[in-house]
């Protein structure tokens, strides 16, 4: 179990399309506190760079959700990823 399994569970419990989520909020799902990566954008997103492998990421993507750092720098919103198809593939 990594650190972000408690995030990936609380996401797949989610039916709305998108929200967010302060990164107290977020501490408290993983019961841990975030690195201060976190502040920055680039460590959310899951677009930008996908060959790099990173728990966060990965909890988000498992769970159906592309992360996005808010431009307050203290919240994140997750938005629902679009449904695949039968025998789609799905490349972050």
């Amino acid at each position: 179990m990594n650190d972000y399994d408690a995030l990936r569970d609380y996401l797949k419990e989610q039916h709305l399309p998108e929200f967010v989520l302060t990164f107290e909020q977020i501490e408290e799902i993983i019961d841990a506190s975030l690195p201060r990566a976190a502040q920055r954008a680039s460590w959310w997103e899951t677009l930008r760079s996908p060959q790099e492998k990173m728990p966060q990421r990965e909890a988000c993507l498992e769970a159906g959700y592309i992360a996005t750092r808010q431009a307050d720098g203290k919240s994140v919103k997750f938005k629902r990823m679009p449904a695949r198809r039968p025998g789609e593939r799905r490349d972050p």
